[in-house]
């Protein structure tokens, strides 16, 4: 909800700041979200706990385009292409300098390179994984 540093707050902090951004978001689309990307990347066994126990899938992303920073749509792009993969989650966000005005040019170039966007929801695990210590969802060991 405030963009917290996370890890240093406790576990009702951590619930009220998820509950509280699942409501506002709710009140603008009209739709509830079970995900929750921990602001800055930071997280603890606290954060994901709280999480967790209110029934929230936590994700990570695996290529951040830093339009935080105010790169234009060429520096993005490259960005994301020394990362791109099958799976990959990019991390953008609202409000920056040049995101909004990027997005078509980044977009072409991700589908001309043969990859399909899809929801993050769709790309993670529902059952038996484990979140690693990168905050990657993985396949539990001896699972199949």
């Amino acid at each position: 909800m405030t963009h917290a540093h996370v890890a240093k707050l406790s576990y009702e902090q951590n619930v009220n700041e998820i509950l509280k951004c699942t409501e506002k978001i709710k009140d603008i689309t009209g739709k509830e979200t079970k995900l929750y990307r921990c602001p800055y990347g930071e997280y603890n066994d606290t954060v994901i706990k709280s999480a967790t126990e209110n029934e929230y899938k936590v994700v990570q992303w695996s290529i951040d385009t830093l339009d935080y920073e105010g790169l234009d749509e060429s520096q993005m792009i490259d960005r994301i292409n020394k990362g791109l993969k099958n799976g990959s989650i990019i991390l953008m966000h609202n409000g920056t300098e040049n995101t909004a005005n990027s997005l078509e040019g980044i977009i072409k170039d991700i589908q001309e390179k043969g990859y399909n966007l899809v929801k993050v929801s769709e790309l993670l695990h529902n059952e038996n994984y484990e979140i690693d210590a990168n905050g990657m969802q993985k396949i539990k060991s001896g699972i199949n």
